[in-house]
């Protein structure tokens, strides 16, 4: 289950909730994977600058929210005011590989990055999955523009060996601020007929859904039906759309689409194409808006899917597990499997980490497999991890094995319970009793005072 969310946040910071919009709430299974596409981060020069030394608000806001819940965030890629963020549950994490990203500046002849394309790539159970978050040129005469620059953002390569192309993907999920305007009709009858929520009338004369019908490269493209208001432009913290002396006319500028590979080249044969063959299919359950956020003059969308996948992956790489119980009273073992194709390196390295971490840096210490390694035989080996890096308070834990060659994690233990450290507790007692023992003394100053 994959929700991705497509939001023009205007450079406003992150709204107080969402759990609506992630739809945290649901009574359905929870998602396997988030991918939230954003354009216009406050990008001004001094956020930038420090975005790139730390993570930036909304990144953090996001982690915030999803890391308790058992999300870490896999990748994410910005270019200025675009950002691209994917997280992934725990137990997805070693069928996840060849993670790349990459961006494309589109904006004053490709000089700029204000507008363009940022994207994650990675190969899901063996599938290859692409993910483009785009914000195309806005105004309703532009409409050449945005087509020629979503083409370019298709060319562009990942770097790296045997990375397909955008198109070769299995599949590519295409969304953003696409800026498609609704061309011919004048202001009055568009509010009217969302006023009637009569949207049909609107669909033949959407920029996207007439180009769809010219452009080759644009009909392998699926969207579900345009069936919520244009989220396109709202006053602030309303629903009421753009009061200002510009007035204008209500857009769906925020959109999500999708491409399958094995579909459009069972399109293009005559033969028939039985459901056996085909390895993975997309479903889509819910594409709607949001109405309830107001921090920008875009309401944000989101696509919920179902990916059918028949894995071509599944076992994990590297199987690995805490040894005995673990505190920091003494060194601590931990042991590992690698299948035999498994390229390791000396550069490999097995990380603690809290349940709810962050992202893979986000561990509490490490061990290097080589430099740590105690004992080795062809089925297992040990690697140690000193009593000084271990916490001394204890609590759930897990360990992730995290492969240079793939730049990624591979193999996840179950969580673990390290005990906390029984001599530090025996300590701070001690000491507590010695600090009440003197109140006293403390209390007859007082009642002198």
């Amino acid at each position: 289950r994959l929700h991705l969310v497509t939001w023009n946040v205007g450079t406003a910071s992150p709204p107080p909730d969402v759990t609506s919009l992630l739809q945290l709430n649901s009574l359905d299974p929870t998602m396997d994977m988030y991918v939230i596409g954003l354009q216009e981060v406050n990008s001004r020069i001094t956020n930038f600058l420090s975005d790139l030394a730390f993570d930036d608000p909304w990144s953090i806001f996001f982690m915030t929210v999803l890391s308790p819940l058992g999300y870490i965030k896999l990748s994410s890629v910005r270019m200025q005011g675009l950002l691209l963020l994917v997280f992934v549950k725990h137990v997805h994490l070693p069928f996840i590989r060849d993670i790349h990203t990459h961006y494309t500046r589109t904006g004053l002849y490709g000089y700029w990055g204000n507008k363009g394309g940022v994207t994650v790539r990675m190969s899901l159970y063996g599938h290859t999955i692409c993910f483009m978050n785009c914000h195309l040129p806005a105004h309703i005469e532009n409409t050449e523009q945005r087509l020629d620059d979503f083409e370019k953002i298709l060319e562009m390569q990942f770097e790296g060996e045997n990375i397909p192309s955008t198109l070769d993907h299995d599949v590519l999920f295409w969304f953003g601020d696409l800026n498609f305007r609704i061309a011919d009709y004048g202001i009055h009858f568009v509010r009217e007929s969302i006023n009637n929520k009569r949207y049909n009338l609107l669909w033949e004369k959407d920029q996207l859904n007439m180009a769809k019908k010219k452009e080759a490269f644009l009909q392998e493209f699926i969207e579900g039906p345009l069936q919520f208001k244009p989220t396109y432009k709202f006053d602030l913290y309303s629903d009421v759309y753009d009061t200002s002396e510009k007035k204008r006319k209500p857009a769906w500028t925020d959109r999500i689409l999708w491409r399958v590979k094995n579909l459009c080249q069972h399109a293009s044969k005559e033969d028939e194409f039985s459901a056996e063959e085909q390895t993975i299919s997309v479903t889509l359950n819910n594409y709607i808006s949001h109405m309830s956020y107001g921090i920008s003059d875009h309401k944000p969308v989101t696509g919920t899917f179902g990916l059918e996948l028949k894995p071509l992956l599944s076992d994990p790489l590297v199987m690995l597990n805490p040894e005995g119980e673990w505190s920091a009273e003494h060194d601590v073992l931990i042991s590992y499997s690698a299948v035999p194709e498994f390229p390791s390196s000396a550069w490999d390295w097995i990380g603690l980490f809290k349940v709810a971490f962050r992202h893979v840096n986000d561990y509490v210490t490490y061990a290097w497999v080589e430099d740590d390694e105690i004992s080795s035989n062809k089925d297992r080996k040990q690697v140690y991890m000193s009593a000084a890096e271990i916490p001394d308070m204890g609590g759930e834990f897990l360990l992730c094995y995290y492969s240079n060659n793939f730049q990624s994690i591979v193999g996840i233990s179950q969580p673990f319970q390290i005990q906390p450290n029984r001599t530090l507790m025996e300590k701070d007692l001690t000491q507590e009793k010695n600090s009440w023992m003197q109140k006293p003394d403390n209390l007859e100053s007082h009642d002198e005072f």
